[in-house]
């Protein structure tokens, strides 16, 4: 059997749950690495390990990239070691447990057989990208998601903005399947991992109704997320900054009485994020409270009032 190699560091919980959400450089490699966390000591909630492990052996630069997802650890040398070489993307996969979040039931391919009859099931096979439900802020959005349709909300017209694996998006049409959708990027190996996840969940390709177009995109900026504005639904998942950044635009992509989501965005970070929203006509309506991670819905005010 052949070899891989293991590279393992410590890291903090901050930056092992960030990496279920971001996509990292080493995805961009011919054979990018599988990346596991762990929490060695209970007793030590804080101090976490990540374990990356590759088909050859690493090189100083891939060894740098490793270690600027866990920058908390300095500049001590990680430990690089040859292991026999398994499969180590199923053994990560049966590591992440399903998730149920409002209607849905996220999991990874080794756990198809445990879906609940009530309950829609989404499949996101764990590998080059991240989001696959696990993190308080896909989770977040699933339920917001949910009680949006739990209280009759419609819409027609929708942009899942940094769809990372597609989750968000299939959801979405998973709820309201007559929708138009889009999906967008800024990371060209998020979108081919999304069209991959929406074969295997049967959404398909295209712009029509219940169809999904996939379109590699920073921010706003990009002529098809342009040209099928104004959204009634736009979901934004990504972090506190860009939000603040992308308020402007994503408000303008807004259909006037539309409705927005917004995830990636720590506690101490939701009221900034939240008035850079208002200043550009919105009002806060919802709140998901997932850890110290919140998800917030906004509407977008109408001509006459908020109705």
């Amino acid at each position: 059997m052949a070899d891989s190699w293991k590279v393992s560091l410590p890291c903090t919980k901050a930056e092992a749950e960030a990496l279920k959400e971001d996509i990292s450089p080493l995805a961009l490699l011919d054979f990018p690495p599988v990346l596991m966390t762990s929490e060695p000591d209970p007793a030590q909630p804080d101090e976490w390990r990540l374990d990356g492990y590759f088909a050859e052996e690493p090189t100083p630069e891939m060894l740098r990239l490793l270690q600027a997802l866990a920058p908390s650890a300095g500049a001590a040398p990680p430990t690089v070691e040859k292991v026999e070489d398994r499969d180590w993307v199923t053994l990560s996969q049966q590591g992440l447990e399903p998730i149920r979040a409002g209607r849905f039931f996220v999991h990874t391919p080794v756990h198809r057989d445990q879906v609940p009859s009530d309950a829609i099931a989404l499949e996101i096979d764990a590998g080059r990208a991240f989001g696959t439900g696990q993190h308080e802020t896909t989770s977040g959005c699933l339920v917001a998601l949910s009680q949006l349709r739990d209280r009759g909300a419609r819409f027609k017209n929708l942009l899942d903005l940094g769809t990372g694996t597609g989750l968000l998006a299939f959801a979405a049409l998973r709820l309201w399947p007559a929708a138009r959708a889009i999906a967008s990027d800024i990371d060209p190996v998020s979108i081919e991992v999304a069209e991959e996840n929406a074969a295997i969940n049967g959404v398909p390709n295209g712009r029509g109704p219940g169809q999904l177009e996939l379109a590699v995109a920073e921010g706003m900026a990009h002529g098809r997320l342009k040209a099928r504005a104004p959204y009634d639904l736009i979901i934004a998942n990504i972090l506190a900054g860009p939000l603040i950044d992308l308020a402007p635009s994503v408000s303008e992509g807004l259909a006037a009485g539309g409705r927005l989501i917004l995830a990636g965005l720590l506690e101490g970070q939701a009221e900034a994020v939240a008035a850079a929203y208002r200043r550009q006509g919105l009002m806060l309506t919802g709140r998901v409270a997932t850890g110290e991670w919140p998800t917030l819905v906004m509407r977008k005010r109408k001509a006459l009032g908020w109705r």
